[in-house]
């Protein structure tokens, strides 16, 4: 073998490492993926989804890595998440399946009159939207960023997947990162807007709810939102018989099933594609970057 046979050889060594092709962009992303794994680890906040979303920023941030592209016409492994999980929404629904399991509305149908502080909640959408207008982003844009103000992950996925899939990592990622900063969040708001008197407050059922109401709940409520928004059935109406499993009180294994195991499948493909959306070339603009930054204050507001 002469040296420039070598040498050749040795430079096609090296172009198939990610050596060459660093950036400064990877180091910034590697910081942000650290930065979330130190929440979720010491910090102990929202580790379920936290350590999956920054080990997906991680791994994703190398270059030539095989794992959102597509290798002979078929994606690669975390593409086959992204695609059948987020882009054909499977996910977000069977998160909101094992929610549904997990939600008790007793309180609720006690005291229908609380469902003014859900609705009160909500006007961080609307203050993030207009916000989110005037910086210069689309009408569709806006409403996919804005849902971020209702404080839920799956909706903010959902939404942007049918409105404007290219900032959905942006917006899963500050949906999540500021739901796993609600207990750094709320404390000195809760301080400042109420007294010591009235915090504690403790909050009781007002009557008994019995086990017929509890079933006849989720159906009437999908059957209201079927007839009124018809497009949001995919979420509410998997939400909604999630929650008919747990109070029948008959399929106690599917209920427990949709509550853990399920639930804890679709969360690791949820938080590693999330993460693995986050490219160095996509999300160092100023877009995403104001996406993130406006997240805390939709968290506060809301």
């Amino acid at each position: 073998m002469t040296l420039n046979e070598i040498w050749d050889l040795l430079n096609g060594i090296v172009s198939t490492t990610g050596i060459l092709h660093l950036g400064w962009q990877n180091v910034i992303m590697w910081c942000v993926s650290f930065f979330f794994l130190y929440l979720a680890i010491v910090k102990n906040f929202e580790p379920l989804l936290l350590l999956p979303i920054g080990f997906g920023i991680f791994i994703f941030n190398f270059p030539l890595v095989p794992l959102m592209g597509y290798t002979e016409g078929h994606g690669q492994l975390i593409r086959i998440f992204y695609q059948y999980g987020l882009e054909w929404e499977v996910i977000p629904c069977v998160i909101f399946l094992g929610l549904g399991a997990m939600t008790d509305f007793g309180p609720l149908i006690a005291n229908p009159k609380t469902l003014l502080i859900g609705a009160g909640a909500q006007l961080g959408v609307f203050v993030t939207f207009t916000g989110t207008v005037l910086a210069g982003f689309t009408l569709k844009e806006a409403a996919s960023v804005g849902i971020i103000g209702g404080a839920d992950g799956p909706t903010t996925i959902y939404l942007t997947q049918h409105l404007a899939p290219q900032l959905l990592g942006a917006n899963a990622l500050a949906a999540y990162s500021y739901m796993a900063m609600v207990p750094l969040i709320q404390p000195p708001i809760m301080r400042l807007l109420t007294s010591e008197k009235e915090r504690k407050i403790r909050m009781k059922q007002l009557r008994h709810v019995s086990r017929a109401e509890k079933i006849i709940y989720p159906i009437l409520s999908s059957l209201i939102i079927a007839i009124l928004v018809p497009s949001v059935i995919p979420l509410m109406g998997m939400f909604m018989f999630g929650n008919l499993m747990k109070e029948s009180g008959v399929v106690g294994r599917l209920t427990e099933t949709a509550q853990n195991t399920l639930m804890n499948i679709v969360t690791i493909f949820l938080g590693i594609s999330v993460g693995a959306t986050m490219e160095a070339s996509k999300f160092l603009s100023w877009r995403p970057l104001f996406i993130s930054a406006s997240g805390m204050f939709i968290a506060m507001f809301s």
